[in-house]
């Protein structure tokens, strides 16, 4: 009987690169045959949370991977069945020595699957080895320590990927495999709307930044359609691991030294080293997937609405700015970080909606998806920390200072697309004559208003600052501050 060959399983999650992956450049380094795995897992695949442009994505990433592998004869298992039963079947043709992944913060339920997996693995004598990501800790209880760490961890010149002849199990080897298990296709369509997935396309996206885009930055950040060519558009690409935060920091952190746009750049840093704190934050206090992470706001009750969450959903709410951004986001899967703060304080203020209620939409919307960003955010945005200034977003102040000439709200809002500017912010403005000037019926071919947004805006804001009088809510905001709040600012690297 022939002895079955030791290899080393890499568990690629939400890591999808071989580039400054700690899971691949720790198996390498072991001289082991190493095997590159991705499981499309049930549980997943029917998770509200995803959505088909979130697996697109993925396909598209671990095709971009087969084509680099491709150069070492290799490339990913991709295989559609939960971890534990795909180690199974390769246990069946090789001895399986260890198993690398990165430690992921994500939902509960693969957390809960991480648990289930740990127990496997000690019950079948399997090693398995979990590196950080991106500087995000488990277990951490406060953040004495924690920005230093952080400092250390992006200081670390970025892991470059070069194995040893023949060291990464043969595409002939991985096909065997392949009769074992369930495959899915890889195919995707080729005509959307949304940024295409894979390392070699987000290198692309942030080379673009850095050549001309970037000096744009801080002043079009805000702007809905200028941000979407002046901001580096590489939040999917870290989201899903295609590029990992510290190698995009050190790749700013050196052009910075030369460019003229100094200013931009630290903006554009700032704002990696936020993505980093927040999902420690959410890897802290997992329990702000369900609920306010001050339990102060648990009492805080809202009456669900089925006809107010369907109009915001499908950009009908009679607010140009708020549905064009709807609109907008379900089509491309990107909104800049203002207009996403926008729609969730008019959901949550305006309509005085449950940002529970919120989550899954968006999260199914949003190609960057990221849970350790997304359940904070929505927090923050909603007002129920505490410990954030309250912001109620005002939709046509907003629209009139960030869209001046409507143009974004025309392109996604055609109904509105022939009006003159002031009635394109505000077409509910217009008289009978003037409806019938322009030809466009209000309440039919574009609706009407669905809220007050003064009456509404007052209401939310009585409600929301009297609570955070409330006892409950005072002490959970000095027990938030005292766990999460950085001792001392970042330094550079």
């Amino acid at each position: 009987m022939n002895k079955k060959a030791p290899i080393n399983i890499v568990w690629l999650k939400r890591d999808l690169r071989l580039h400054d992956n700690e899971a691949v450049f720790n198996a390498l380094k072991t001289g082991t045959k190493v095997l590159i795995l991705y499981c499309f897992e049930p549980m997943l695949l029917n998770d509200v949370h995803y959505s088909e442009r979130h697996w697109n994505f993925i396909k598209e990433s671990i095709r971009d991977l087969n084509t680099e592998l491709s150069k070492y004869n290799s490339k990913v298992l991709a295989v559609q069945t939960d971890i534990i039963a795909a180690v199974n079947q390769i246990q069946t043709l090789y001895n399986v020595a260890g198993i690398y992944s990165h430690q992921e913060t994500g939902l509960l339920v693969t957390y809960n699957r991480d648990k289930t997996f740990k127990r496997y693995c000690k019950n079948n004598l399997i090693t398995w080895y979990e590196n950080i990501n991106n500087g995000v800790i488990r277990g951490l209880k406060n953040r004495d320590n924690w920005s230093n760490f952080v400092d250390a961890y992006y200081g670390i010149e970025p892991l470059v990927f070069s194995p040893n002849v023949s060291q990464l199990l043969s595409t002939n080897n991985i096909e065997d495999l392949e009769k074992r298990l369930k495959t899915p296709s890889l195919i995707t369509p080729k005509d959307t709307l949304f940024q295409k997935g894979g390392r070699s396309v987000g290198l692309r996206y942030l080379d673009s930044f850095f050549e001309n885009r970037y000096k744009d930055y801080m002043f079009h950040i805000s702007k809905p359609e200028l941000a979407r060519t002046s901001c580096s558009r590489i939040s999917p690409y870290i989201a899903w691991g295609n590029l990992s935060v510290r190698e995009v920091y050190h790749k700013a952190y050196n052009f910075k030294k030369e460019s003229k746009h100094k200013k931009a750049l630290e903006g554009f840093m700032a704002r990696l080293r936020w993505q980093t704190h927040f999902i420690q934050k959410f890897e802290m206090e997992h329990t702000m997937e369900e609920a306010s992470v001050n339990k102060g706001f648990h009492k805080l009750k809202k009456r669900v609405s089925d006809i107010y969450q369907t109009a915001w959903k499908t950009g009908q709410t009679g607010y140009p700015l708020v549905d064009a951004c709807m609109r907008c986001l379900n089509e491309t899967g990107y909104l800049n970080f203002r207009m996403r703060a926008l729609v969730v304080s008019f959901f949550t203020h305006n309509l005085w909606q449950p940002w529970q209620a919120a989550t899954q939409h968006l999260s199914q919307m949003f190609l960057d998806f990221e849970p350790g960003i997304h359940f904070p955010q929505l927090q923050m945005q909603a007002g129920e920390t505490g410990i954030n200034m309250l912001r109620i977003y005002n939709p046509v102040k907003n629209s009139i200072e960030h869209d001046p000439e409507a143009s974004f709200i025309k392109k996604w809002v055609p109904e509105l697309k022939d009006l003159d500017t002031p009635f394109a912010h505000q077409p509910y403005l217009m008289t009978e004559l003037e409806q019938q000037f322009y030809n466009i019926s209000l309440g039919k071919d574009y609706p009407m208003p669905i809220v007050d947004l003064e009456t509404t805006r007052k209401k939310a804001s009585d409600v929301l600052w009297n609570l955070r009088k409330d006892k409950t809510v005072l002490e959970e905001s000095k027990r938030i501050l005292h766990k999460h709040t950085l001792r001392k600012r970042f330094k550079s690297i």
